[in-house]
């Protein structure tokens, strides 16, 4: 680099001043310097740009601070400013990346004072410039290159540029109008400018209620109108142009503001603008231009047949009815000859609304008698595409009418996809690597043969593991109870004592109230009578309760009034003394906290485990299956019990309680007669069991976050939640009481453990296993990945199916999402229905439910089911559908939807594939009621189809 030698002492002045980081020092040092001396520092400076940012950080090294070290920036820009030479050197020089900062500078007069020194055409030159360089970025945002760019435009009345980030950052200061020399400029380029409409969406006329001093917009505009600073028609075809061409709503909000706001007279002239902005506009602007075609007098048949056209397809229903209304005021106002009107009416017949063609077609039959012979034929012609029942409304008045063909039914269902159940093949032999296969227990098979191996053989092996298992309170894994076995069977009494759980201190606090004659008031301990707190005190102690903060009080002066009545409000944390204290401590879990299938099989490893160690464990096991499914063979348990007498063995409970869940529900009068034969308690028990098994009642109920569902067609709540009921007499053994009693609603961090296994434990009870599986059922966050295999496997399963099984199947069929697989719902409902284990009705009401409490929309119910049609279940979805119908369908009380409309179409389409008939009483109802809706008119056609075609005359005369 090229050192130039000074030509004078002008640099070491301007650099202390850029040194001590003040700008107004540095603005003084440049506007004293000569030619000479401004181009020394201009040659300096550059090169002090890493100086001058060192020299802030060694600063604040020193001193020990942090700062964002850009004091040097704002300095070093007013030199610059100051001794460069043209002004796109000094535009260039302003906005540097090296003077990149995050916040603007606090005072931009130094640098505003350097730039007046100037020529005023350079000052110009540079005001443009700098607005040139305006793009609306954040960074910008953060500097001064808006505040610094409109001032300069202000102060040299420079002609702003035609730039339109220029404009848009002007209207997104506070409005000046009066005063502001840029307005004559810039107001003009409101409507051209890219950005304007969305910088000002939020703009009215009148400021916000919080801030009553805000100037706003389109109230500075409507104050510079009415002071004739501008003429509102220019104003007016400033919007109008504008609008033509095109943007959203909310890009066009200001401009229709502005526009209602001047409030123009209607004008034959701009009739056509406002024309082509009724097709397509948004909708405040399509409603604003056809406010001013109605004010603009009479329109000519061309004229109404575009309008007409234009707005009948508006997705809007406002404008559509405004459409017909302005056809049918046409129609009044039209002379004799009514044939211009003809292509309106076409226009009205091809709407996709049966409302607008249904009153188009009155329109049509109240005029018919205007029509010439030609217009009448291009009326019927055009009717050619109106529903059956609209084209013979129509045919009265102008001859036979071809109605639009019915679409064919193509229809044409699959086969339903072969159910290939999971194979019932015999149970396994017993393991006898135990000690390698100890924590290898999670799969249900593999436990049940795991647990069957060490009953039949509990002698010494290696003990695997640490036997850290015995710093643990709970055991809430298969796999550290299989490995206590082992070390109990190889060194009995290796345990060492269960330790006392850990307790929470206890503590309370006490608020004592008195009532008095005077009333009631709360007062201190110690102001009580000596036997009233030794009774207080006693009440407590007998209740288990802390004296807390009674224990220590001062004596206080005692009540002069006299006590009628003492209250305690007590809070804190103590031990409830009703809990048995002699309650046998074990290892297994608190039951809550685990899901009940989990439990029965910890329950049953604690009842082998407690006979190991006690020496009464029996040869074998009676609930080991005999089928891969669970399942365990009545004539099987007979002779293990048999056996068990023979040698006059006790039954392990929770082991007979399995054993009775695992029997098929269809039992050989031999194998009951030998059971009533047994000798034995546990004999006794079988026998009861296969003559009179207990069969749960089993039913979901739903609740939301301000409370319980009570019927089906109350309205939803957010934050569902499901709550699985299973209701049955005790039996006395605790296994069978846990896995049928209601699950927890609730899933924590140790529910849903084991749940390919749950199967096995109730393998004649699938709804009850459906049970156990709905509360992680909503949860899809935490759900496991194979959920679905999990209900899959339940069809190949006995026992009845119902509510659960219909709540699994309906909201996975419907679910979308991140963990949310539409083809795997589809497989399950197509694979029940193939296993004949489907309950169809039940399934539709619950997704009827679903849809009421937004666990599902009806746009995913409607492409689901369609699917499963498809491939096969179209008799099963028409099934459903009437178990849907009546709890989704709007009471009369209740607004239809568009989703109950929806519905019924797709109703309509799943009766005719399933070719069913018979009336569905819901149905009924709402197409007996008045009116003529897509709603009701979906209801009556679903109806007349059901009905056969009977009853269609007195649906028509109802409507």
């Amino acid at each position: 680099m090229t050192t130039h030698p000074p030509e004078s002492g002008a640099w070491p002045g301007v650099r202390t001043a850029i040194t001590a980081g003040d700008p107004a020092l540095v603005a003084d040092a440049v506007l004293a310097l000569d030619e000479a001396g401004r181009r020394e520092v201009a040659r300096e400076l550059p090169g002090h740009i890493s100086v001058a940012r060192k020299a802030i950080a060694e600063r604040d090294r020193r001193r020990g601070v942090w700062t964002t070290g850009e004091e040097w920036i704002e300095p070093m820009r007013v030199a610059g400013a100051g001794v460069l030479g043209g002004a796109a050197a000094v535009a260039t020089w302003l906005y540097r990346r090296d003077f990149t900062r995050w916040r603007r500078p606090l005072d931009s007069g130094p640098l505003l004072r350097v730039i007046a020194a100037r020529p005023p055409q350079w000052q110009s030159d540079l005001a443009v410039r700098l607005a040139l360089r305006l793009r609306g970025s954040r960074a910008q945002a953060r500097d001064d290159s808006v505040p610094l760019a409109l001032e300069l435009l202000r102060r040299t009345d420079a002609v702003p540029p035609d730039h339109d980030p220029l404009t848009t950052v002007w209207v997104s200061q506070p409005p000046d109008l009066e005063h502001d020399p840029l307005a004559e400029h810039l107001v003009p380029r409101l409507f051209e400018a890219e950005g304007v409409g969305r910088a000002l969406r939020e703009d009215n006329i009148d400021p916000p209620f919080w801030d009553p001093s805000r100037r706003t917009w389109l109230g500075a505009l409507r104050a510079a109108v009415a002071a004739g600073r501008f003429a509102p028609e220019p104003l007016v075809d400033g919007c109008v142009r504008r609008f033509l061409r095109g943007g959203s709503a909310t890009d066009l909000r200001f401009f229709a503001r502005l526009h209602e706001m001047l409030a123009p007279a209607p004008s034959k002239e701009r009739t056509r603008d406002y024309l082509r902005l009724l097709p397509a506009a948004p909708g405040p602007v399509a409603e604003l231009a056809l406010r001013q075609l109605r004010g603009a007098g009479e329109l000519s048949g061309e004229e109404v047949n575009e309008a007409v056209s234009a707005l009948l397809f508006r997705p809007e229903g406002k404008l559509v009815r405004a459409g017909l209304t302005l056809l049918d005021q046409a129609a009044r106002d039209a002379a004799d000859d009514f044939d211009d009107l003809a292509a309106a009416l076409a226009s009205a017949f091809l709407c996709e609304s049966y409302e607008v063609r249904e009153r188009t077609v009155r329109l049509a039959v109240k005029h018919a008698g205007r029509f010439t012979p030609a217009g009448a034929e291009a009326v019927r012609e055009a009717a050619s595409v109106l529903p059956a029942e609209l084209a013979a409304r129509l045919s009265e008045a102008y001859g036979v009418v071809a109605a639009e063909p019915e679409v064919a039914d193509d229809f044409e269902p699959g086969p339903l996809p072969p159910f290939e159940p999971l194979a019932r093949e015999p149970f396994p032999s017993a393991l006898d690597d135990l000690t390698a296969t100890y924590d290898q227990v999670g799969d249900g098979i593999t436990f049940e043969r795991w647990l069957d191996g060490f009953v039949r053989d509990p002698s010494k092996r290696p003990r695997p593991g640490r036997g850290r298992i015995y710093e643990q309170r709970q055991w809430c894994r298969l796999d550290e109870w299989t490995e206590a076995l082992l070390r109990e069977a190889t060194n009995p009494g290796e345990e060492p004592p269960i330790p006392e759980p850990e307790r929470a201190p206890e503590y309370a606090r006490h608020v004592i109230g008195v009532r008095t004659a005077e009333g009631d008031v709360e007062v201190d301990f110690g102001r009580l009578p000596a036997e009233l707190r030794e009774s207080i005190a006693a009440g407590l102690t007998e209740s288990g309760i802390p004296l807390g903060n009674l224990e220590h009080f001062e004596e206080c002066p005692p009540l002069e009034a006299e006590v009628l009545n003492v209250s305690i409000i007590s809070s804190g944390h103590w031990r409830d003394r009703d809990e048995e204290e002699d309650k046998p401590r074990d290892r297994l879990p608190d039951p809550r906290r685990v899901s009940p299938p989990h439990y029965a099989m910890l329950l049953r490893c604690a009842e082998v485990h407690a006979a190991l160690k006690a020496g009464t464990l029996p040869p074998y096991l009676l609930a080991t299956p005999t089928l891969t499914s669970g399942h365990l063979d009545p004539a099987e348990l007979v002779a293990r019990l048999e056996g068990y007498e023979r040698v006059g063995v006790q039954a392990l409970p929770s082991d007979l309680g399995q054993a009775l869940l695992r029997l098929p529900r269809e039992v050989d009068p031999e194998v009951i007669d030998r059971a009533g034969k047994l000798t034995s308690e546990a004999g006794a028990t079988l026998a009861r069991w296969l003559a009179d098994r207990p069969e749960p009642e089993l039913r979901v109920d739903w609740s939301h976050a301000g409370g319980d569902y009570t019927h089906d067609r109350q309205k939803g709540g957010h934050s569902p939640r499901l709550h699985p009921r299973i209701r049955i007499e005790p039996t006395g053994l605790a296994l069978i009481d846990a896995l049928l009693s209601d699950p927890c609603p609730w899933t924590g961090e140790g529910d849903g453990v084991y749940m390919e296994s749950w199967r096995l434990t109730l393998p004649s009870d699938r709804e009850a296993v459906a049970m156990h599986l709905l509360p992680h059922l909503l949860n899809t966050w935490d759900r496991p990945g194979y959920f679905h295999e999990h209900v899959a496997a339940l069809f190949s399963q006995d026992g009845p199916v119902g509510e659960a099984m219909a709540l699994l199947i309906a909201v996975q069929l419907t679910e979308r999402g991140m963990f949310a697989w539409p083809e795997r719902g589809r497989r399950l409902l197509l694979g029940a229905a193939a296993a004949d284990c489907l309950p169809t009705v039940e399934c539709g009401r619950q997704l009827g439910l679903s849809l009421r409490r937004d666990v599902t929309k009806m746009s995913h119910v409607r492409s689901a089911l369609e699917e499963c049609a498809k491939q096969g279940a179209h008799r099963q979805v028409w099934e459903i559908m009437t178990g849907l119908l009546p709890v989704y369908l709007p009471g009369p009380d209740e607004r239809p939807y568009s989703g109950h409309t929806q519905a019924l179409s797709f109703a309509i389409d799943a009766a005719r594939w399933a070719r069913a008939c018979g009336p569905v009483p819901a149905v009924a109802e709402v197409a007996a009621r008045k009116g003529s809706s897509g709603f009701v008119r979906a209801a009556r056609a679903l109806h007349e189809q059901l009905l056969g075609g009977q009853g269609q005359a007195a649906m028509r005369t109802r409507a």
